[in-house]
């Protein structure tokens, strides 16, 4: 039975990070919009996300700064003095998470159950959100707002980006066609071989499309970036370290295809409805690809993982990651060429 049968007066949502766990909280955030347009929705995210989501319309963000220590929790809570919401809605299992949660006062406390829950996390809670059959974050995240009573489920998005920005996506990009290679993750290990990425590249550039590489300012990146150039011979641009997070995001809506390993750009294109082609080995494209480009993602997580595990699939904890640092040099170049060309062929905003 639903929690709620008319609108709450407020709700609290916590999810610090990462950027592709934030764009598919944007999602649940705007159902619920819908469904209670009165009610205030207030944001506890971490503050580099917040360079990209910390102007969503009707929401009130508080930025946590996890690098500031025990001052950053008190500074959320000092922002919350007083504040008492309806439910808080705990969408990161990370106990770092957790321990900030203890300053949020609210009657319903949502969190995962136990087949997603870590670290604890069900300490935290008094309410624990089912698990829905697809294994999907943004689902599980959903399954928050059906919990709540919310009823269209339906994900959409909307990312404010300001003109100034688009207008700079547009200068950037001109009239050509796009591929906008995001070739870094998180982790070195989840990134593909220099080598595909050429293959990639120039593959995209003989079929009429410019190729822009794009990424934070790590050295590792760069260096990455660099290392592309020099391996493909049809010319790139580079502006891996060039770009804020909205300038990205500008670019992203603006560009024919996004292609990369799996990181935030690919969710971030999911957000602009622009078609992603996801690159995979070390987690479940199921439940961290793509939302709306799952059938085009290419992986080899799946026989990988079980030939570590000696289980299918089905099988597996829910988290369940491959531990083989050389995982995503077994991709094959012909499989991501071909994923390419059929999501060159789709109209743009067109999902399969």
């Amino acid at each position: 039975m639903a929690l709620f049968s008319s609108p709450p007066a407020s709700l609290c949502l916590l999810r610090l990070s990462a950027i592709g766990d934030c764009c598919h909280a944007v999602a649940l955030v705007q159902a619920l919009q819908r469904q209670w347009p009165s009610t205030r929705i207030t944001w506890i995210m971490g503050k580099v996300e917040a360079q990209l989501l910390g102007d969503l319309p009707g929401v009130t963000v508080i930025p946590f700064d996890k690098g500031a220590g025990w001052a950053g929790y008190r500074q959320v809570w000092r922002q919350l003095a007083g504040q008492r919401f309806d439910a808080l809605l705990h969408l990161q299992s990370a106990l770092r998470a957790s321990l900030l949660s203890l300053g949020i006062r609210a009657r319903y406390r949502l969190g995962f159950d136990r087949a997603r829950a870590s670290d604890g996390q069900w300490l935290f809670t008094n309410h624990k959100v089912p698990s829905p059959a697809s294994p999907h974050v943004l689902d599980g995240f959903l399954a928050f707002a059906a919990e709540l009573g919310v009823t269209d489920l339906t994900p959409g998005w909307h990312i404010p980006v300001s003109q100034s920005d688009a207008d700079w996506a547009a200068r950037t990009l001109g009239e050509q066609p796009t591929l906008l290679l995001c070739p870094a993750s998180s982790k070195a290990y989840k990134d593909w071989t220099v080598a595909g990425y050429a293959a990639l590249a120039e593959h995209a550039v003989a079929r009429g499309l410019q190729v822009v590489l794009c990424g934070g300012p790590a050295p590792r990146e760069k260096a990455l970036a660099e290392a592309i150039q020099a391996a493909c011979p049809a010319p790139l641009v580079n502006l891996v370290g060039q770009t804020r997070l909205k300038q990205l995001q500008a670019l992203i809506a603006r560009a024919r295809l996004v292609a990369g390993p799996d990181s935030g750009p690919l969710h971030m294109a999911t957000a602009a409805g622009t078609p992603a082609l996801g690159l995979y080995a070390h987690h479940n494209p199921a439940r961290t690809g793509p939302y709306r480009n799952l059938g085009e993602v290419v992986s080899v997580y799946q026989p990988l993982i079980e030939a570590q595990t000696g289980r299918p699939l089905a099988e597996l904890p829910w988290r369940s990651r491959l531990k083989d640092p050389d995982a995503m040099s077994q991709l094959p170049v012909d499989a991501v060429l071909a994923a390419c060309d059929r999501l060159l062929a789709q109209p743009k905003g067109e999902a399969q």
